[in-house]
């Protein structure tokens, strides 16, 4: 590590000193070095640096910890992104209080980039739209940016490397803990085909307060947020928040009317976000990049629920029994009344005709 961004470690190591002030003391002095050169009188002259930073900068109190980061930086493979550096991502630099260092596994890829994100418990519609929308973008060219958060975030993550494409994740801990837990092969993979990025210095576990303040970087690293399923008080709107506030383009997919995961997507849809429909509702806003195939024909389309009033009776009743929850096909038979090879015969035509759709495991959900 230089000595430029040994100096940026070691100002993000000073006790209770947020991004926004070091911000300002990096603008103030002209480098991180100068700040740690500064006295403690010269220091407070600074808008908003209490008396406590002051005299931890002074004191040095921050080379208590260096060692043990720099261990850890080498121990973990990540690398240090600091705000001066050509390849920090170049929209994030220009956000309100942005991140002055990123920790990093990975690779970072200067390509048009949207954050795909939604509710951590979605339904099976929706779990389908955002690996849909992740494989589509991929195979654009355009690089998805999620949260990395069970749900929604891994599954726009997952369709984007199926498609052999990359994708980058935003933690809301540091890069020596792996949240959740369950994503541990999904962050891994990641690392080797993608980014892992984190503002947090080691030894910062998951907490409630850290997710609306990471959102910011997910809306700050993107073009267009997307908007999957999330309900009236989800996290997404926060991000979709930070993403208006930033001048993004905001996106959001409509859902099914009385599912309490679609509120938040239709309230977004009626304060003037764009509807999304299919992936080339984004291409109009980014400029595909090199590795995008401009004739690719993208599969992802939402197709607006039919109510199946033009079926025969046994169709249509079928039909109302599978929602947007995935239901088995022995909850369709037992429910339904009709014999399994009656119940299988209406399916596959409710299959053909785009009414249902099935997934792994005999499990049908409602288009």
């Amino acid at each position: 590590m230089d000595e430029t961004h040994l100096d940026w470690l070691k100002l993000k190591l000073v006790s209770r000193l947020g991004s926004l002030i070091f911000g300002r003391l990096v603008r103030h002095f002209g480098s991180a070095g100068a700040v740690l050169g500064a006295g403690g009188k010269q220091l407070q002259q600074v808008r908003g640096v209490s008396r406590e930073i002051a005299d931890s900068i002074a004191g040095k109190k921050y080379l208590n910890h260096l060692q043990a980061h720099l261990e850890a930086l080498e121990r973990l493979t990540a690398r240090m992104l600091i705000m001066d550096d050509q390849d920090y991502p170049c929209y994030l630099r220009h956000i309100p209080n942005p991140p002055p260092v990123l920790f990093m596994k990975g690779q970072l890829r200067h390509t048009p980039a949207v954050a795909v994100v939604g509710s951590r418990l979605p339904t099976g519609y929706g779990q389908k739209i955002a690996e849909e929308l992740g494989r589509g973008l991929a195979a654009q060219g355009i690089s998805v940016v999620s949260g990395l958060a069970r749900g929604i975030d891994a599954a726009a993550h997952r369709g984007a490397l199926a498609a052999g494409n990359y994708s980058i994740g935003i933690l809301a801990c540091s890069l020596d803990y792996v949240y959740p837990r369950e994503n541990a092969a999904l962050i891994a993979e990641m690392s080797r085909q993608g980014a892992v990025i984190s503002e947090y210095l080691i030894n910062n576990p998951p907490k409630p307060g850290l997710f609306p303040v990471r959102n910011r970087i997910i809306a700050g690293m993107s073009q267009a947020i997307v908007v999957v399923e999330a309900s009236l008080r989800s996290g997404s709107l926060i991000t979709a928040r930070h993403g208006l506030e930033q001048g993004r383009e905001i996106f959001a997919v409509p859902g099914p009317v009385h599912s309490p995961l679609s509120q938040g997507c239709h309230e977004l849809l009626r304060q003037g976000a764009n509807i999304l429909t299919s992936v080339d509702d984004l291409l109009a806003f980014l400029p595909l990049s090199p590795q995008g195939d401009a004739s690719h024909k993208t599969e992802f389309k939402i197709i607006p629920s039919r109510s199946g009033l033009d079926l025969p009776a046994q169709h249509a009743n079928i039909l109302n029994l599978i929602n947007i929850e995935p239901l088995h096909i022995d909850a369709v038979i037992r429910q339904s009344g009709l014999s399994s090879q009656e119940v299988m015969v209406i399916l596959v035509e409710l299959e053909i005709n785009g009414y249902v759709d099935q997934l792994p495991g005999q499990h049908y959900v409602r288009l």
